[in-house]
């Protein structure tokens, strides 16, 4: 796939992967540039990330007067 630069530095995100990816409009997207390409990472919620690493303990990384 793929797409433009306009005039205006804006550039689409192909339908195809919108669907996939399932990206909201105003949804944010972190831009990483590293070696010569460019990485979109959708932004969601931290929901979203439950299950990723099942075996890890969430007990005992910090402590609470280590929180902001």
């Amino acid at each position: 796939m793929q797409t433009t630069i306009s005039t205006k530095y804006q550039i689409v995100i192909p339908s195809e992967v919108r669907k996939r990816l399932r990206l909201k409009p105003r949804q944010k997207l972190t831009v990483l540039e590293k070696g010569g390409i460019l990485y979109l990472i959708p932004e969601g919620p931290l929901t979203d990330l439950r299950g990723v690493a099942p075996m890890v303990p969430a007990e005992g990384f910090r402590d609470k007067e280590d929180r902001y």
